[in-house]
Parts: structure tokens; C-alpha cells; sequence
């Protein structure tokens, strides 16, 4: 029960990470669309090119510090995690349990179902990636995130010889 309260907060930092992306509208988050839509978008002056990549990366490291921070605050300090292999096998819980929650939630129910990612003008453009699309997606992501876990059981391990 406890990691299952733990791994509901840490989507729900992600979801708030996401709404921050987007807090003046959907078109602040462009970088998230396909890039049909985002031509689009620029064509037709909803935004520019630099506006978006730097959108993007003023959010992109944000994301990543809050929410690696927030996984090692977890792992190293609520759950008292200090050794290699119980801090990977949190870390790849908690990373896959976010990437599915990514492909499923926020990409096919939140952004397939809800008005405010659409935008003006570009309509008749797919925006919401197919089940097909996701499955791919998050397959592979799944594969990267092997790799991830072990980095960040190896950062949670370090701050445990750091920080006696």
C-alpha cells in the first residue's frame, strides 16, 4: 500500500510538471506535438520556432531535476533505500510505472479526450498518438529505463556514502 501511495504522488508530480509546461495555454507545450503539427502551428503564427525550442528547453532540464529529485527523495529518504539492488528495483518501478502512466493517462486520456490540446487551425492534423504508436513508444522507453534505474540506484547509493 505504501508504494502504491508513493508511486500515485509521483504521477501526480508528473501531471503538475505537465500543466506547468502548459500553464499559458497548449500551445506552450508544442514541443510535445508531432512535428506536422508543429509546422502548422508556425505557419500559421501561433508561435515561432524559437519560441518553442525555447519553451522547450527552459522546461525540459526543470522537469528532469524535479522529478530524478523527487525519485531519490523517495527511494534514498522515504523508503530508506542505501544499497544497489533495492534502489534499482524501486528506480525501475517507479520509471516504467511513469512511462506507462505517460503513454496512457497523460497521452491517450488526457490529451485524447480533453479540448485544451487542440488547437486553432490545426485540427485536421492527428495530435494524439494511435495505440499502436504508444505501444512502440513506451516498449522502447521501457528498454531505456533498464539502463536509468541503474543510474539513479547508483546516485541513490553515492548519497548514502556521501551524506553519513
Amino acid at each position: 500500500m505504501k508504494y502504491l501511495i508513493e508511486l500515485l504522488a509521483f504521477c501526480a508530480l508528473f501531471t503538475m510538471m505537465v500543466k506547468y509546461a502548459v500553464r499559458g495555454g497548449a500551445i506552450d507545450g508544442l514541443y510535445f506535438y508531432p512535428k506536422e503539427v508543429q509546422d502548422r502551428a508556425i505557419a500559421i503564427g501561433l508561435t515561432s520556432r524559437e519560441m518553442m525550442n525555447r519553451k522547450r528547453k527552459e522546461f525540459m532540464p526543470l522537469f528532469f531535476i524535479v522529478m530524478t529529485g523527487a525519485l531519490l527523495f523517495i527511494i534514498a529518504y522515504v523508503n530508506n533505500v542505501g544499497d544497489f539492488r533495492t534502489a534499482y528495483l524501486q528506480s525501475l518501478l517507479f520509471l516504467e510505472v511513469m512511462n506507462w502512466y505517460d503513454g496512457i493517462v497523460i497521452d491517450k486520456i488526457w490529451v485524447g479526450f480533453s479540448r485544451f490540446w487542440l488547437l486553432p487551425g490545426t485540427e485536421d492534423l492527428p495530435y494524439v498518438q494511435t495505440w499502436k504508436q504508444v505501444l512502440k513508444k513506451r516498449s522502447i522507453l521501457s528498454l531505456i529505463w533498464i539502463a536509468g534505474a541503474a543510474v539513479t540506484a547508483l546516485l541513490v547509493v553515492l548519497m548514502g556514502y556521501v551524506l553519513k
